[in-house]
């Protein structure tokens, strides 16, 4: 074996339609709140001023996030699974890398909800008896997602070791 299981950067990145699926995501938490106060605010002419200045507010926070926060966490989300173990690195202002080695996984999965099929995206998820719980790799290509799932799960088959 030439990879050391040791904490360290991983290499890849996500698939690009991440970037279209989290816009969407930000679409879903902050749009149903600005409707609601605009159609409020347009509904009850004595509440008009209290209730489309916060829409306006939320709608300008939300148009931040939309428009920056995918383009960060794009830079900072990286994966990568060797023959030895699988690194993650996700975060916002808190980072989290971790290494999960090959003969710790109990488990992998992958999930496709609704809004990941539309951007054929998916999310893999590696389950092992640690106390931080499962490692995902979300927005992945579809594909890439089940040859990853695949692979890890031969590997794990093939790696000794109780996987507790």
């Amino acid at each position: 074996m030439t990879d050391t299981v040791r904490l360290r950067p991983p290499t890849h990145s996500l698939d690009r339609r991440v970037l279209g699926w989290w816009r969407i995501h930000g679409l879903i938490w902050f749009g149903p709140p600005v409707l609601a106060l605009v159609v409020l605010g347009l509904l009850i002419p004595p509440a008009r001023g209290w209730l489309l200045a916060p829409a306006l507010v939320v709608a300008v926070l939300g148009a931040a996030w939309i428009l920056l926060m995918p383009m960060w966490w794009y830079r900072v989300h990286r994966w990568e699974a060797t023959e030895t173990a699988v690194y993650t690195r996700t975060g916002f202002f808190f980072q989290e890398s971790r290494v999960v080695p090959l003969s710790r996984i109990q488990t992998v999965d992958t999930l496709r909800g609704p809004l990941q099929q539309a951007f054929k995206l998916a999310t893999v998820t590696v389950t092992t008896a640690s106390a931080r719980g499962p490692v995902k790799i979300s927005g992945l290509d579809r594909e890439l997602a089940d040859n990853l799932a695949e692979r890890l799960t031969e590997t794990t088959q093939a790696t000794p070791g109780d996987a507790t």
